[in-house]
């Protein structure tokens, strides 16, 4: 599994369950959390859209709402 990241911020209730779906999918050791409030440009590119979940290996991202099966087609993608 690549290496992902899930752009959130503290108090987020869409971050909690986009982290429920991560977990359920066996993934609470495949991915790292970084607050976008620590960065100013991560702030101003991801502030209305978080939570984002980011892919190392080819820079795709998926942006909240997804469930489930969007969630499993984005691990997926370029196996």
């Amino acid at each position: 599994m690549s290496q992902l990241i899930l752009y959130y911020t503290e108090h987020c209730h869409l971050c909690d369950q986009a982290e429920a779906l991560m977990y359920a999918a066996g993934l609470h050791e495949s991915y790292q959390k970084v607050d976008i409030v620590d960065e100013p440009e991560l702030l101003e590119r991801y502030g209305i859209y978080i939570p984002v979940l980011r892919r190392n290996d080819n820079q795709q991202e998926l942006f909240w709402p997804f469930e489930q099966q969007e969630l499993t087609a984005f691990l997926e993608a370029c196996k």
